[in-house]
């Protein structure tokens, strides 16, 4: 059973993380090989991969949680990048972390923005996600 959820688990992780989970999986393993193995089993093999919810949804429900946190900043800047490449928007991102305002206080919003503002200028600098430019202004309706 393990193998097997090492295996789901580790394609759906490639699949919306790819060089940059390995990087860090590699980097995890060298300090707790156990603990890489049970990031890969346990929330990609056991929960990512659970029939209800798309990657989409789950990375977006992901990025408000560690909003709300306000501590985990590492982890909010690799999944939004795992929100981009499940193919959310930029301003789905957006979105859902402003939503977040109403939960857990702005403090913990901007902080989640600004990360989400550095993910999107590096995306920008280096092209890496196609479509990824400026999010469209909203206006005040008048």
């Amino acid at each position: 059973m393990s193998a097997q959820r090492f295996d789901k688990g580790l394609k759906i992780l490639n699949s919306i993380n790819g060089e940059s989970g390995r990087g860090l999986m590699k980097r995890l393993e060298e300090i707790s090989p156990d603990m890489a193995r049970l990031v890969i089993e346990f929330p990609y093999g056991d929960i990512y991969s659970r029939p209800g919810l798309d990657l989409k949804t789950r990375e977006l429900l992901t990025i408000a949680s560690l909003t709300t946190q306000g501590y985990a900043l590492k982890e909010l800047k690799a999944h939004i990048h795992n929100a981009l490449n499940a193919g959310c928007t930029q301003e789905q991102v957006v979105e859902t972390i402003m939503q977040m305002s109403v939960y857990a206080g702005f403090p913990a919003a901007l902080n989640g923005l600004f990360v989400a503002g550095e993910v999107f200028e590096e995306l920008r600098r280096t092209s890496a996600t196609p479509g990824v430019g400026k999010i469209q202004k909203r206006g005040r309706s008048k």
